[in-house]
């Protein structure tokens, strides 16, 4: 029996580092889009002695007659199981919203709440771990919805200028709000400030233990795609610890290959001295 779990669980951590490999072909959106679109990924396990952590979605697709981009970052902690939950339910879940066409904001953070219960309600088979979330879903190349819960970030690039998309949800920032529901807040010298002297962020997926005290309540911004976006980035904090948005964009602007970007950064990252999982994807706009 504990042969079947250990088969099980490679196959999981194998599936995380398998997310980078399917990155489509390039694509134009509807509504008569004038760039094409490219993307790719890529992901690095970090120093730590644990399994890789992070997971992410990298694809376009057609659904009800519209051209989709999913992207997504999911850094795991505490295990890679709820993020691999993630990388295969939670655009699903946000899709099958009935108004997710008409309301995609609200949609997108129901579904967000949804999937949370859905994880704490299997925490016996996910176990005690959580994990980020930031994901991008690019409507008929013309609309991005970006919403986020944790540190990985969206960021974007109109004519060279970096624009963080997403909110970076440190303890600190929600202090007041995590004290409010009986939590606390550490900052010990020499670590980051941790949520019950634990979780380096605010909100996450997952981590039942420390739920009272954390939110899965995602920010959510929509942005229009016109011809001054140069690229976007999604990437996990083993990317933004040591690099700035500005620095990400200005290390890739001039680079025509998407796949190769995100592979770029990653290891301007390592050799930057990142010890964690670095998780990336690059959308070019051409």
């Amino acid at each position: 029996m504990t042969g079947g779990r250990e088969i099980l669980h490679k196959m999981k951590e194998k599936a995380c580092f398998m997310a980078s490999m399917p990155d489509s072909p390039d694509t134009r959106g509807k509504g008569g889009a004038s760039k094409r679109i490219t993307h790719g990924s890529h992901l690095v396990k970090g120093k730590s002695n644990h399994a890789m952590e992070d997971c992410l979605v990298c694809e376009f697709k057609q659904v009800h007659n519209n051209d989709l981009g999913l992207f997504a970052i999911y850094d795991g902690h505490m295990g890679h199981d709820v993020a691999n939950y993630l990388q295969t339910h939670l655009f699903n879940n946000i899709l099958k919203e009935h108004d997710v066409w008409t309301d995609t904001v609200n949609a997108t953070r129901r579904a967000y709440h949804s999937t949370d219960k859905d994880i704490l309600a299997k925490a016996f088979e996910l176990g005690k771990g959580g994990s980020t979330a930031v994901t991008a879903m690019l409507i008929n190349s013309q609309t991005l919805i970006v919403a986020n819960v944790g540190d990985s970030r969206a960021v974007i690039s109109k004519k060279g200028v970096a624009e963080q998309l997403s909110v970076d949800h440190e303890p600190n920032r929600e202090r007041e709000i995590i004290e409010s529901k009986g939590g606390f807040v550490s900052n010990i010298p020499g670590d980051v400030p941790r949520v019950d002297g634990q979780l380096a962020v605010a909100r996450a997926f997952g981590d039942k233990s420390l739920k009272r005290h954390l939110s899965s309540d995602p920010d959510v911004a929509i942005e229009l795609i016109d011809n001054d976006v140069d690229l976007i980035i999604l990437a996990s904090d083993g990317l933004w610890k040591v690099m700035s948005n500005q620095e990400a964009v200005d290390c890739i602007k001039n680079m025509k290959d998407a796949k190769a970007a995100a592979k770029h950064l990653s290891e301007m990252a390592i050799s930057r001295k990142s010890k964690d999982d670095i998780s990336c994807i690059v959308v070019k706009f051409q």
